[in-house]
């Protein structure tokens, strides 16, 4: 089992002394993925439904600092040579996709190819009504966006005429090295037929206990199978709500790939070494 750590550009994660310090130990140590996630507003009082809690209500402070995933994770990328890196989402609809496509592709071949877009549709209307784009049909334009995403990145010259985008005979470099996979964020059966119609992977965030794994893995099959897809296709990353070192043999058996552990760290960057280090020890890693 392949261990992720999603503790970067939040709090304190989003100190730069301390996001080196995470980079470099927890490449050292063994982990598999950084994910960073991203919200460009945040609103003192929502009236959306967060849907990642049982009360609705995001446990992220609204005067939090929130750092950008692609400056977060380009100075993770800097500190580290083997870890992967990926958005743990990026709310895709929010984004003008030849500016991700760009974004993404850069941050890749800086790299050296350890780059892994996690995307999202996107929760809060306060937040698209501060970006002036439309809540309704976000599911449809995520979708048309990742179509545009894959023309720039796999052609010299791409075209590409959708509802929502559109251009004709365009170069956008540099080019990835290779593909980028694209992993689908969300645990809804909205989210997995995303996953199953044209995502890499998923990851599912937030997930309570193995038996809401365990439903939502069958989910994803009868997907796959209604899509004529092998569910063996695709890359599974969850962080659960209270994983245990004991979940590791069931998460296992049920495919998964990456347990993702979601964890602030220290304030002080020169406390990041022994954090990563016990959680490490306690996860059973080494490279």
């Amino acid at each position: 089992m392949q261990v992720g750590l999603h503790a970067l550009g939040i709090g304190s994660g989003a100190d730069r002394a301390v996001i080196d310090a995470v980079a470099s130990a927890a490449d050292r140590h063994g982990f598999t993925t950084l994910w960073a996630g991203e919200h460009v507003v945040m609103v003192d009082r929502s009236e959306s439904r967060y849907p990642y809690s049982a009360d609705g209500v995001i446990a992220v402070p609204a005067q939090a600092d929130w750092l950008d995933p692609w400056v977060t994770l380009s100075f993770a990328a800097a500190a580290s040579s083997r870890i992967r890196l990926a958005t743990g989402v990026l709310l895709l609809p929010e984004h003008n996709p030849v500016i991700v496509a760009k974004q993404a592709a850069s941050l890749d071949k800086l790299s050296g190819g350890r780059l892994t877009l996690g995307v999202g549709v996107g929760w809060s209307r306060e937040e698209f009504d501060a970006l002036g784009i439309p809540f309704a049909r976000r599911a449809a334009r995520t979708t048309e966006y990742v179509a545009a995403l894959r023309a720039l990145w796999r052609n010299d010259i791409a075209s590409f005429s959708g509802e929502f985008v559109g251009f004709d005979s365009i170069r956008v470099n540099p080019k990835p090295p290779g593909d980028i996979p694209v992993v689908v964020g969300g645990n809804s059966d909205a989210a997995l037929r995303r996953v199953a119609a044209w995502g890499d992977g998923w990851y599912g965030f937030n997930v309570d206990g193995l038996a809401a794994v365990r439903e939502r893995v069958g989910k994803l099959e009868q997907f796959c199978a209604d899509s004529g897809r092998e569910r063996s296709e695709l890359r599974l990353a969850v962080a659960l709500v209270s994983p245990e070192v004991e979940d590791i043999g069931a998460l296992e058996e049920l495919g998964i790939d990456e347990l993702v552990l979601v964890a602030a760290p220290p304030n002080s960057a020169d406390a990041v070494p022994d954090w990563v280090s016990a959680l490490a020890e306690k996860w059973e890693l080494a490279l």
